[in-house]
């Protein structure tokens, strides 16, 4: 869940001419950053270790 703060933060962080596009991104982006933030809060992220073996595979 997004708050209001970071999201009027991130759109006054944007220039005086932007495209739905940019915006869209940004907002994604942030988003993506809260909810991994909240689930690491959780505990409901994945050890280092098996997120070593994941990447390896990735880069084969």
């Amino acid at each position: 869940m997004l708050e209001k703060e970071n999201v009027l933060k991130t759109i006054k962080e944007l220039p005086d001419r932007f495209s739905i596009d940019e915006l869209m991104e940004r907002i994604f982006f942030l988003y993506k950053v809260e909810t991994g933030l909240e689930q690491s809060r959780k505990g409901e992220g994945i050890p280092i270790e098996e997120f070593d073996q994941r990447y390896k595979k990735w880069l084969k």
